[in-house]
């Protein structure tokens, strides 16, 4: 439907949405779980959690890629699988015919933080075992990180753009942001964004020896909160240009308004409250509108206390005394990593096409260092949400907002 010439521009929405996560599988079963407020978490199957204090995660239960996927077989990981079944869905509830969109004008940007992470376990424990000579060819194909973009261009038949982003927690809205460009500037018509990351041994045991893991329940912004649960899942948004969805008589979510991004590398782990609120401004700026603007914030808010400490402050510096109801839906899903700034586009999107704010479930205390914060405590809440900001933060100082609106 585009000359493939470069435009510059053009409005970009979100056209469909698949999230793959322990609370919901399919556009339908999340949104319903994320207004009633369900968690996510559970004791660990994926692993033998013998002699860990913490055994809870948040694990897709009964995750079977078969019943979504129609082109992928034979060596594809976990991780792979979340990202093809989950822009399986989006493109579904995009209702979406690739086989119309002009070849090379669709692709797909996955974030990650760990990749297959389950492979590199595999792969490790016949390197312990038998060295060199005992790794098998089929955990080495499943390995690379670029095989969850991969994943979801052969899924789909897609013949542009696959690129996988390894900006960890932030990955996701990295993805969007990057998605958003190529189809703002017109060299492609539809993009595929989001994430996927597994629940893996190492990640758990490294979380747990870093003090960042809670044992069984994610309290974000509240006083006794004590860190992250680890989970995983897969989540994708079809981008599409405004014109080619209207051409094609598209039903849309919501318009992505743009994004901000920056990395101040300051500390491998903390986070920097100056530079999350710089990334804010650079996200306002990008997207055309003020902080008086934003109604809802989809917090990165994993329940660690420094990051929670920081990231309110951040949100006063920019917004000040009163800033707009802020929550995180991780106190429900766990931390996602790589795919969890998806989540927080698919529950920001939600927020604004279905009138309503996302709780923070497990509050029980407020924080009087966090003062003045609205977290949507434990109830979700209906709400008219016309511009919705999406943050994302990882380690390393790579900070990622994207901003959601309402069609007008």
């Amino acid at each position: 439907m585009a000359s493939g010439q470069p435009e510059a521009d053009r409005r970009v929405v979100v056209t469909g949405m698949g999230p793959v996560s322990s609370i919901g599988i399919g556009l339908a079963d999340f949104a319903d779980s994320l207004r009633a407020g369900r968690s996510g978490i559970s004791p660990i199957r994926s692993f033998d959690t013998t002699g860990f204090p913490y055994v809870c995660a948040g694990e897709v239960p009964d995750f079977r890629p078969a019943k979504f996927l129609r082109r992928l077989d034979g060596d594809w990981g976990r991780s792979s699988l979340f990202a093809a079944a989950a822009a399986r869905l989006a493109v579904e509830d995009a209702k979406l015919d690739l086989d119309r969109t002009a070849e090379g004008r669709a692709g797909a940007v996955i974030g990650t933080t760990s990749g297959e992470s389950r492979v590199v376990e595999e792969l490790a424990a016949q390197l312990v075992a038998g060295g060199y000579p005992g790794l098998r060819p089929g955990p080495i194909r499943r390995m690379p990180a670029n095989r969850l973009s991969s994943a979801v261009n052969m899924e789909l038949g897609l013949h542009g753009e696959s690129i996988t982003i390894a900006t960890a927690c932030s990955a996701s809205n990295y993805a969007i942001g990057y998605a958003f460009d190529c189809v703002a500037t017109g060299e492609a018509d539809v993009m595929i964004a989001g994430g996927a990351d597994s629940v893996c041994r190492w990640a758990h045991a490294g979380f747990y020896r870093l003090g960042a893991l809670t044992e069984s329940v994610c309290r974000p912004f509240d006083q006794g909160r004590a860190g992250i649960l680890t989970a995983e899942g897969g989540v994708a948004l079809v981008l599409e240009a405004l014109e080619h969805a209207e051409a094609r008589g598209a039903a849309i979510h919501a318009e992505v308004l743009g994004y901000g991004v920056n990395c101040d590398a300051k500390h491998p782990v903390a986070p920097d409250s100056a530079s999350i609120a710089e990334c804010m401004r650079i996200a306002h700026r990008n997207a055309g509108v003020a902080a008086a603007d934003i109604d809802y914030i989809c917090a990165h808010g994993t329940g660690t206390p420094s990051n929670d400490l920081a990231e309110a402050r951040a949100v006063r510096e920019v917004f000040g005394e009163q800033s707009p109801p802020i929550s995180s839906v991780k106190s429900m899903l766990g931390h996602t990593m790589g795919a969890a700034s998806g989540f927080g586009a698919v529950a920001s999107v939600l927020a604004i096409s279905r009138d309503f704010l996302p709780p923070t479930i497990n509050f029980a205390n407020a924080d009087p260092e966090l003062p003045g914060l609205d977290v949507v405590p434990n109830a979700a809440r209906e709400a008219v949400v016309r511009t919705a900001q999406n943050n994302g933060y990882a380690f390393g100082g790579n900070n990622a907002i994207t901003i959601f609106g309402a069609m007008s």
